[in-house]
């Protein structure tokens, strides 16, 4: 009987390795929940949505050439394997007819660049590329290398020059009373994801910009979404404000 047992527990550990491995594979794909936003040339909001980001198969393009004639892609597709911040912008262009193509080159040693989603196109010749920050920080590596977690927050933008325009976001009640004025406040995210507040920011539905803690009063009549604007900076995403427990179209 004794020589029975390190058998049983090694039969035991590889149904529980078994297991763990269902699970984790079930996960994957299954996919990470994130939210990404793709903000185009003058700060155009072209898409906000949450999605399960997954493994991915991601076109390259021989039309790709913001970076030299000669750095277009070799028009192979390439896998990125699980949650990737390129995956992610590669599912939301899949699922959006108007954000194709995407231009991705596959030229360089280091991975993958982006010249264009749509057509918000990075212009040879100039400063111009896309900005890649998550969670409100910039990533110091191309969008095929990073590894995203449940609950991230992806923002890929068309700058149009070096440094980086900053990342606006606004803070505002999800519910509000018709006809009364309620308070919101707009922030300011630099490259290192260091928050401050945004003076002469205008907001949907503000009475006038906000002050120098960020903040400005807002009368709505209907249900609606507002957006932060300052500058040549990045917009803000869309906060949704519910009236009387009426929501407007989609808001979650």
């Amino acid at each position: 009987m004794p020589r029975l047992i390190p058998f049983r527990l090694a039969a035991a550990c590889a149904l529980a390795l078994a297991l763990s491995l269902s699970i984790t594979a079930s996960a994957v794909a299954k996919g990470v929940p994130v939210d990404v936003r793709v903000v185009g040339a003058a700060g155009k909001v072209l898409s906000e949505r949450s999605l399960r980001a997954t493994t991915t198969t991601v076109p390259t393009s021989p039309k790709a050439t913001c970076f030299g004639s000669d750095k277009g892609g070799t028009g192979k597709p390439v896998t990125l394997q699980g949650a990737t911040a390129l995956g992610a912008l590669s599912q939301v262009v899949d699922s959006t007819r108007g954000l194709r193509p995407l231009l991705v080159t596959d030229a360089f040693d280091f991975g993958l660049a982006i010249c264009g989603v749509g057509g918000d196109v990075v212009r040879s010749g100039t400063e111009s590329s896309w900005y890649l920050k998550v969670n409100h920080r910039a990533q110091s590596v191309g969008g095929d290398q990073v590894k995203l977690r449940a609950g991230d927050e992806v923002l890929w933008a068309l700058a149009s020059s070096y440094p980086y325009p900053d990342e606006l976001s606004l803070s505002a009640p999800r519910t509000a009373k018709a006809g009364r004025p309620f308070t919101v406040r707009v922030f300011s995210y630099d490259e290192t994801g260091k928050r401050k507040p945004v003076a002469g920011a205008t907001v949907t539905g503000a009475e006038g910009p906000t002050g120098s803690d960020g903040r400005a009063t807002v009368v709505l009549s209907k249900p609606g979404r507002l957006v932060a604007r300052h500058g040549g900076e990045i917009p803000s995403p869309r906060v949704a404000i519910c009236l009387g427990g009426k929501c407007p179209a989609g808001a979650r």
